[in-house]
C-alpha cells in the first residue's frame, strides 16, 4: 500500500510539474510589427511593467499595456516575469500610485484588443498567448 501511495504522489509531482513547464512558455511578449524593438531580456520586460523603466533600450518611449487579471495570460505573464502574484502586483502598485512614483499601464480583457490596440502603436507592450500572436506583431521575447 505505500509503494502504490509514494507511486501516485510521484505521479501527481512529476505531472504538475511538467505542467507548469509548459504553463509559463505559453505567453509571449510582443511590440507592434512595425516597432524598431526586436529583442528584449526578462529583466527589461519586467522594468517596463513595473513601471521602473518608461522606454526600450534604443531610448523610444514604451507604452505597456496589461491584461486584467481575470484573464489566464495576466497570471501566467506575472509568474514568469515580474515574479509576482495578483495580490503582490496590487499591493505594488497601490504603493507606487500613492506615493506618486508611478501609475499602472492601461488594461485590456483580451488578447484580440491587445492585438488591435499594440498592432495600430509601434510604443505599445503587451503579453498574449503564444497562439493568439498573429503577423500584426512581433514576438520580442518568450519565457
Amino acid at each position: 500500500m505505500k509503494t502504490l501511495s509514494l507511486l501516485r504522489t510521484l505521479i501527481l509531482v512529476t505531472t504538475l510539474c511538467l505542467s507548469s513547464f509548459s504553463y509559463a512558455e505559453s505567453v509571449v511578449v510582443v511590440v507592434s510589427a512595425t516597432s524598431p524593438v526586436s529583442k528584449l531580456d526578462k529583466e527589461q520586460v519586467a522594468n517596463l511593467f513595473l513601471g521602473k523603466s518608461s522606454g526600450y533600450p534604443d531610448g523610444s518611449a514604451a507604452v505597456p499595456i496589461e491584461q486584467t487579471d481575470a484573464t489566464p495570460a495576466h497570471e501566467e505573464f506575472h509568474k514568469s516575469i515580474t515574479e509576482k502574484s495578483a495580490s503582490q502586483l496590487k499591493s505594488y502598485w497601490s504603493k507606487m500610485i500613492f506615493s506618486g512614483k508611478g501609475t499602472a499601464p492601461k488594461e485590456v480583457s483580451s488578447n484580440a484588443e491587445l492585438l488591435k490596440l499594440i498592432s495600430s502603436n509601434p510604443a505599445m507592450i503587451g503579453y498574449v498567448d503564444k497562439t493568439a500572436a498573429d503577423k500584426t506583431v512581433k514576438v520580442v521575447f518568450a519565457p
